[in-house]
């Protein structure tokens, strides 16, 4: 298994990079969250994971252990690839993804393109437990205060806004940064609807 890469940069593009390690070039597919958090240094460290098949050897390669490790945790449900897992840790932080796994929230992973309500489900299914026991999380700890979610909905039928439409953006919101003030929601929901 190849660990890591300690090289130079050759190329980077949002879905791979090339990266030289004592004359060597390889290719390495990448994820979005990778792309942005890469620096424009010409030196690089990038963990790997290799996945080795009938036809093709395929390098993954991730800026943080935290990524390699929820791309793991993602390749060991059943139905989930490593395709998927890289479209997945493109759309949602490892934070966020362990978090939404914890908390059972389907919609959060579901809203990841191509995935559906079944692989939502199993992937839940499949890793709550692993996730709750490796990072010592807390069920009732992931249980959020719904109090600011309610009093930003109330405000925002008072302005006229429907209860559904408004739900859905300040879910948005709250994806985004699930710490914020009653103002800041409705704020931040006003620009989006």
């Amino acid at each position: 298994m190849i660990e890591h890469l300690t090289g130079r940069l050759i190329e980077k593009h949002p879905t791979h990079l090339v990266i030289e390690c004592a004359g060597v070039g390889y290719f390495v597919n990448i994820s979005l969250n990778t792309f942005s958090a890469l620096p424009d240094e010409e030196q690089l460290r990038i963990y790997t994971h290799l996945q080795v098949r009938e036809d093709a050897h395929t390098l993954f390669g991730f800026y943080s252990v935290a990524e390699r490790e929820a791309f793991r945790l993602l390749i060991s449900v059943s139905g989930v690839g490593a395709s998927t897992a890289r479209t997945m840790l493109s759309s949602m932080t490892p934070a966020q993804l362990r978090e939404a796994i914890a908390s059972g929230d389907v919609p959060a992973i579901q809203a990841v393109k191509g995935i559906g309500a079944k692989t939502a489900q199993r992937v839940i299914l499949d890793l709550r437990d692993k996730i709750l026991k490796i990072y010592d999380l807390d069920e009732v700890s992931l249980k959020p205060d719904n109090t600011n979610k309610e009093e930003a909905l109330s405000a925002l039928e008072v302005l006229g806004y429907s209860r559904k439409q408004s739900e859905k953006a300040v879910d948005t919101v709250l994806r985004q940064d699930p710490s914020a003030s009653v103002e800041g929601i409705i704020k931040q929901t006003l620009k989006n609807l």
